[in-house]
């Protein structure tokens, strides 16, 4: 039986997360990095892929609850058997030099006997290292990567079945800590932590960040949660967010759309720059738009639409055929070659990311606009031609509407700075011409006069959620016709139980894949702004609630949702937990309620 995307929560350091299940069992772990090769695989195969189980013996499923300590990323998984009830607390502290997985075992009640049981299996769970003792450690050694584990007070261990294992009883009030340290192998052993420290230190970090959130409305705590999840993803060193911590996750369960989200996407720029202002966060907003702009910077035409956590720009995809992929759904894949696609859209997303730093007081960067001026240069004539789209479609290149929208914001948002700036150089008549023909063409052949909404390419009779962003970027009013036409299209033909789907994938013409998929959670979202500035606002709410109710127990999102699963009840699909779908949760709390928060 496969676990539920959903049965997991997230523990991280801010340079990498781990995925801890309902039953103990920590089952995805990449070390030192997001983008690192996998420790812990199991998520994508079996035990034997790598995974640390702690959990009281003879106890084979899932907790009796779990929850993460009020605005933090501490995760307490607690069970309840008929020799007592005990604790198992998991952390990522932000590291110092080497980063460490603390698992403090708790006793609450009586007398219980527990197992810990560790597989460490490197190079995406497919090297099995050699463990030996040294100094009360366990040492794990495989090629460039050790790890060493340690119990305080000491719990005995042995090797059985290419594992290390341990059995050990716990009364109420006892406590004992485990601490996982990864480090090169060719280094020496890093200093060890206090494990009691840094669940104090973490605890109090955590809440201290939590509390500068100026949301004070409706479901505060699932937007502290999505903030907490945003910030968990951050990668410190540089300031970029990925889009998920993992790979594969099927977007069908036993399909073939199974891709590397452990990198930073351009698409979610202007998205997350919003939310992390509105929300109070500021020197995050920084950090991440100097991100952006280092990994930018250069010749407009190589403009990728992601890049690594440094701003890498090479992530070769390849397969791994050892793993079997969540729930069957293989292949597992490693990097992504999406990075190779021209989409034209994220031209305008920088442009509007950059607009939106500029008039929200972030520090000035003086050559910030001479790139601007070279990314609008190029596309004078580059916005002519197809393009991959947003959503990174694999059946060829089309004259998508979204992205023809967000060229228009590109060419508006330069004009819209000269007119406030006018001190700053720049060839505002020509933008201004740039502008007006975008416009033009896409109502011309974006625009389906008698179905009365716009299409996903020209000529095309397929919708795309995307065009719900036409309001919202300022592409037409909210009141136009055109609008409230499209968004009810894409309701109507793109709707499920509810929710939207991103596209139709009836027929492999347009994304070039096999199968289907859930629908998307960040659209949904978008629906209910749409639904909002349009003026439906009561619609929007009640979408709203139901798109939060769609979280976890510990309140995260995966990328999709799949509303009936064959047996009447639905489930998370996708790479989990998704900063897109936890960005439009911000988002559209913001919309719908900001006006309560405080600041």
């Amino acid at each position: 039986m496969w676990p539920r995307i959903e049965d997991y929560a997230l523990i991280g350091d801010q340079q990498t997360a781990a995925l801890v299940g309902r039953d103990g069992s920590v089952d995805w772990l990449c070390l030192p990095r997001f983008d690192s090769a996998a420790c812990f695989a199991g998520l994508l195969g079996d035990e034997d892929n790598g995974h640390w189980r702690i959990a009281p013996v003879g106890v084979d499923g899932p907790c009796t609850r779990r929850a993460y300590r009020h605005d933090t990323l501490v995760l307490d998984t607690e069970w309840d058997t008929p020799q007592g009830s005990v604790r198992v607390t998991d952390l990522m502290p932000q590291r110092d030099r080497a980063p460490d997985l603390v698992r403090i075992v708790e006793g609450l009640s009586g007398r219980v006997t527990l197992r810990s049981t560790l597989r460490l299996r490197f190079d995406h769970g497919s090297v099995v290292p050699w463990v030996r003792r040294c100094d009360g450690h366990r040492v794990a050694v495989a090629g460039p990567d050790s790890a060493w584990l340690r119990s305080e007070p000491p719990v005995r261990t042995w090797g059985e079945d290419f594992g290390t294992h341990a059995e050990f009883e716990i009364a109420g009030g006892e406590k004992v800590a485990f601490v996982l340290t990864w480090h090169p192998s060719h280094e020496p052993r890093p200093p060890l932590i206090d494990p009691y420290e840094a669940l104090e230190h973490s605890v109090a970090d955590w809440r201290a960040w939590a509390a500068r959130c100026r949301y004070t409305g409706p479901h505060r705590d699932l937007v502290v949660r999505s903030l907490i999840t945003l910030k968990a993803l951050t990668y410190a060193p540089t300031g970029g967010i990925v889009a998920a911590p993992t790979t594969s996750l099927p977007e069908e369960l036993g399909g073939v759309r199974n891709w590397d989200y452990r990198y930073c996407w351009l698409r979610d720029s202007t998205l997350t720059l919003g939310a992390l202002l509105s929300a109070g966060y500021q020197e995050e907003a920084e950090a991440w738009r100097n991100w952006l702009l280092r990994a930018v910077a250069g010749n407009p035409a190589d403009l990728q639409i992601m890049y690594g956590l440094a701003g890498e720009r090479r992530l070769p995809e390849f397969e791994l055929p050892w793993l079997p992929g969540f729930a069957g759904s293989a292949p597992v894949r490693i990097g992504n070659d999406a990075v190779l696609q021209r989409q034209l859209d994220v031209y305008g997303e920088v442009m509007d990311t950059l607009s939106l730093a500029r008039r929200s007081g972030l520090s000035p960067k003086p050559h910030i606009w001479s790139m601007q001026r070279a990314l609008l240069d190029f596309l004078r004539e580059a916005w002519r031609e197809p393009d991959e789209g947003l959503w990174e479609v694999r059946g060829g290149r089309r004259h998508f509407v979204h992205s023809k929208v967000m060229v228009w914001v590109a060419a508006d948002r330069a004009v819209r700075t000269l007119e406030e700036e006018p001190e700053l150089r720049g060839d505002l008549a020509g933008w201004r011409a740039l502008r007006d023909e975008v416009h033009r063409e896409v109502c011309e052949k974006g625009y389906d006069p008698r179905r009365g909404t716009f299409t996903q390419s020209y000529g095309s009779r397929e919708l795309d959620a995307a065009l719900l962003l036409i309001p919202r970027v300022g592409f037409l009013p909210p009141d136009d016709p055109r609008v409230t036409g499209t968004i009810d299209a894409v309701r109507a033909e793109l709707g499920e139980g509810g929710l939207v789907r991103r596209y139709s994938t009836d027929t492999a013409a347009v994304d070039g894949l096999p199968g289907g998929e859930g629908t998307f959670l960040v659209c949904s979202f978008w629906l209910a702004d749409a639904l909002h500035m349009t003026g439906r606002t009561k619609e929007a709410e009640e979408l709203f609630e139901r798109l939060v109710g769609l979280a976890n127990d510990v309140g995260l999102l995966a990328e999709e949702y799949l509303v009936d699963d064959g047996s009447g009840a639905g489930r998370q699909l996708g790479n989990f937990p998704q900063a897109f779908s936890h960005i439009g949760l911000v988002n559209t709390a913001l919309a719908l309620y900001g006006h309560e928060r405080a600041g």
